[in-house]
């Protein structure tokens, strides 16, 4: 087990090298939504639930299909699943997509992701369903969810 942790880590630390980083400048020139609208999506939490916001990215395609996940079960990147560092296994929380409005609920099955710039990895279907899959990332708000026994959709 320790060496196929340690293999995992080193290709991990492999393909994260052969990704160019994006520059400063490139970084700013994304559309992002402005501090108002961020500010007007986390004041609509009447309740209390926001959990975290930050960047999201995706995962999924042939290459993870059908890989065990942390939780033992294997990826479906057409289920409404997340990868995060910290929030329990099996736990669900709403996505909102800070630049259009959009969410979805996702069940977190995975860790990571092991990027420090993101806060969560969404599945396909789920980064799909927020309008991010083809721009690859996207300003989210992580909410607790209303409740724990509903099926994502």
């Amino acid at each position: 087990m320790k060496i196929f942790a340690l293999a995992l880590a080193l290709w991990c630390g492999a393909a994260l090298a052969a990704v160019p980083e994006p520059s400063a400048d490139a970084v700013m020139q994304q559309a992002l939504p402005s501090e108002a609208e961020a500010s007007d999506a986390m004041a609509q939490d009447m309740a209390g639930t926001l959990l975290q916001h930050g960047l999201a990215s995706w995962y999924g395609g042939k290459r993870w299909q059908g890989r065990r996940t942390a939780s033992g079960e294997r990826f479906d990147g057409q289920a409404l699943t997340a990868a995060h560092k910290t929030l329990p296994l099996g736990s669900r929380v709403r996505v909102v997509n800070l630049g259009n409005g959009r969410a979805v609920t996702v069940r977190i099955n995975d860790r990571g992701p092991f990027t420090p710039q993101f806060i969560i990895d969404l599945s396909e279907a789920a980064a799909e369903r927020l309008g991010m899959r083809h721009a690859g990332r996207a300003q989210v708000a992580l909410h607790r969810s209303a409740s724990v026994s509903k099926s994502s959709r």
